[in-house]
């Protein structure tokens, strides 16, 4: 058992430092920004229908995890979900012990002496637990959903499995799964029972927030094959990759 602790937080170890510094960044700062980002509710015209602004970059969660779990595989796409998750709670921690500490914000002059001002954007960036545990609990069963999804999927594609076709149905439907379980949870668990939502709105939230940040990914899904292939032929991650092949092997 202690051989088998020992290997797994050496292939994670490794898997790390064969990362794209830039496709980690950029998982990182989305991950970070729609948890931050949901704090705030979209006004729509429309009763049944809810939004939070963490829709706005979700979609770049998932497509990294899309294009990691295409090249280093489902297990280590959701490895590095966790550690960015970790990370995002340790960066909100940082937030919260900032929100304790005496001073004024930029916008507090803006609008003159109002101390709600001050009292609002602390308490916005120093976070409330139901919404970063809902958030957090939402990104993670969403990502095992997304990555193994994702692999099972590329499974079915016998015939060219690394074209574009496997990669865009993969990709896309994979994506949906995901993107509903993680609206779904998070509208049930925290806009439910705080922010007034009824079911009907969760549900309506799920499905409209997976359809539209499906239709974004669609449009950069391209992009992402086309950093598969790139990685592919570069080696990217062969460390990794040799790894996890010899372990198999």
């Amino acid at each position: 058992m202690k051989q088998k602790i020992s290997d797994f937080f050496s292939g994670c170890a490794l898997l790390l430092r064969s990362l794209s510094p830039l496709a980690f960044s950029l998982f990182l700062l989305s991950v970070f920004s729609m948890n931050l980002l949901a704090n705030k509710s979209l006004d729509l015209p429309f009763d049944w229908l809810a939004l939070d602004c963490g829709i706005i970059v979700s979609w770049v969660a998932f497509l990294c995890m899309d294009v990691l779990t295409k090249h280093y595989g489902p297990k280590a796409a959701t490895i590095v979900s966790v550690v960015a998750i970790v990370i995002n709670l340790l960066a909100c921690l940082i937030l919260y012990l900032a929100s304790l500490i005496p001073g004024t914000w930029g916008a507090f002059f803006d609008f003159g002496e109002q101390p709600v001002v001050n009292s609002a954007l602390d308490s916005t960036f120093g976070g409330t637990w139901y919404v970063l545990l809902g958030s957090t609990a939402a990104f993670i069963a969403s990502a095992v959903v997304n990555n193994f999804s994702n692999w099972g999927i590329g499974k079915l594609f016998k015939k060219n499995p690394n074209g574009f076709l496997a990669y865009a149905c993969r990709t896309y439907l994979s994506t949906a799964l995901g993107q509903f379980c993680d609206n779904l949870i998070f509208a049930f668990t925290v806009s439910y029972f705080f922010f007034g939502w009824t079911a009907l709105q969760c549900v309506t939230c799920a499905a409209t927030g997976m359809v539209a940040e499906l239709l974004i990914e669609a449009v950069f899904s391209p992009i992402g094959y086309k950093i598969c292939n790139v990685w592919q032929k570069r080696g990217v991650g062969k460390a990794y990759l040799d790894y996890i092949a010899a372990k198999q092997g």
